[in-house]
């Protein structure tokens, strides 16, 4: 096990739980940092206040309203429809939020002495997100430590997986029922397996029963 600490940007939802608990078996102390930014569903921060207090680790909450109020969104306005566009980004884009947190998330890492900064940020299924890219997270990190003259880390590990094999991940980790029914990933705030109508959930269900599929053929359920 690595014996430095990591800070996991987290929202109580699949990507992020699966991130912490891949932390916590590389990183000898973990904490977490969830971001307030006025989302619909203040059901997120309880869901990840609780799987915090679940997984016995340190919860930073910081208050990130501005961004609500610098880029209207679905995930911050009811009045505005969840909805994918073929000519441009999903209205559940918000424009700077990956920098914004991962800017945040470092220097609250700075100061309690972690250097690496775990983030569920995926370009394999990333809905088009371009704070999502490999090519972005690489030229914040060096940023970063620019910026701060610290050499941060800033960990990746789903950003080639498939949605799929973020399940397959989560039960190599031993926490795919777990995941399954404690987080948060819908955009209409229903925990665990969701609404299943928005984009969120169809892309959860896809991948969980393309994974369970292959599980299935390969002999292991």
């Amino acid at each position: 096990m690595n014996q430095e600490k990591a800070v996991v940007v987290f929202s109580g939802g699949q990507d992020s739980t699966t991130c912490l608990f891949w932390a916590k078996q590389r990183f000898a102390e973990i904490e977490v940092v969830t971001f307030d930014y006025g989302q619909r569903h203040k059901l997120e921060l309880d869901c990840a206040a609780q799987i915090a207090k679940e997984q016995n680790v340190k919860h930073h909450v910081l208050d990130m309203s501005l961004l609500s109020q610098l880029a209207p969104n679905a995930l911050t306005r009811q009045d505005i429809a969840i909805e994918e566009k073929e000519d441009g980004l999903p209205t559940t884009f918000v424009d700077g939020r990956n920098l914004l947190f991962l800017t945040f998330a470092a220097v609250l890492a700075k100061q309690i002495g972690a250097k690496h900064i775990v983030t569920g940020v995926c370009e394999t299924d990333f809905s088009g997100y371009p704070d999502c890219r490999d090519i972005f997270i690489k030229s914040l990190n060096v940023t970063l430590n620019l910026a701060m003259d610290y050499p941060f880390v800033l960990d990746t590990p789903l950003m080639w997986l498939t949605k799929a094999q973020t399940w397959k991940m989560a039960d190599e980790l031993g926490v795919l029922n777990y995941v399954q029914e404690k987080t948060l990933t819908c955009y209409n705030g229903i925990i665990a397996d969701g609404c299943g109508e928005c984009p969120s959930c169809h892309l959860r269900k896809r991948g969980l029963d393309e994974y369970l599929l292959e599980k299935s053929e390969g002999g292991l359920l």
